[in-house]
């Protein structure tokens, strides 16, 4: 019962509502790289400009090694790494994910609530989504109340998960508007724009959903052990 639970359907289904955004990210990511921007700047070019725009003059950016989609804030070291295709390309999509990064970096330097919880919750977070899996198999085969251990800290893994949600549209939203009243695209570039950064929330609001039903499965196990 504890492999096979009537909660795993609806956790395939958000599975593969999680799998079909990650393909729409690849796709909308693929198809708007091939759409030059009309501003005729690369990602790194644009970053910096955003960031120049708001101070952000300490905040650095260099390229990343790690792939396609790779690109992230780094708060530790206030750098934004960029993919190659994003930091040098003048695509639509190279545009769109350079300001969303640099969205983060805004978010950084303006203490927004909502990131500043996320960090907060980092560590528990780690800690959970790496311990919570083994205390719950241990507390189902040998003492049960390690499941309840297991159920708290994986709390803290799926609040984490939530967090992230609005700090990722909040991020978006900021490149949207960054974007444009800086004119770096037009009218037209920027429904590719909403069309590469929208396809990029739907998976983290999948992962939210799959993180919310495993932790309800568990919850239920848990009273389930009670009874």
């Amino acid at each position: 019962m504890f492999f096979f639970h009537p909660m795993d359907f609806l956790i395939f289904i958000a599975f593969g509502i999680a799998m079909w955004a990650q393909s729409k990210v690849k796709g909308n990511f693929y198809k708007y790289s091939r759409v030059q921007a009309s501003a005729q700047l690369t990602g790194v070019q644009v970053a910096r400009r955003i960031l120049d725009k708001h101070g952000l003059y300490d905040v650095t950016i260099e390229r990343s090694n790690r792939g396609d989609l790779s690109d992230h804030y780094d708060p530790r070291s206030k750098t934004v790494r960029l993919s190659g295709p994003i930091y040098s390309g003048a695509s639509v999509s190279s545009l769109a994910i350079a300001a969303h990064e640099v969205g983060h970096a805004i978010q950084h330097a303006e203490s927004y609530s909502m990131l500043k919880f996320r960090s907060a919750l980092f560590p528990a977070a780690n800690i959970g989504s790496r311990m919570a899996p083994w205390l719950l198999i241990l507390g189902f085969f040998t003492f049960e109340p390690l499941i309840g251990v297991g159920i708290g800290l994986f709390s803290a893994a799926v609040l984490f998960q939530l967090v992230t949600l609005p700090v990722e549209y909040d991020a978006s939203h900021r490149a949207k508007v960054e974007l444009e009243e800086l004119n770096f695209v037009s009218p037209q570039e920027k429904v590719g724009v909403g069309k590469v950064l929208n396809a990029a929330a739907l998976t983290y609001v999948a992962s939210a959903a799959i993180a919310v039903l495993q932790l309800l499965k568990f919850i239920m196990i848990f009273a389930g052990s009670d009874d």
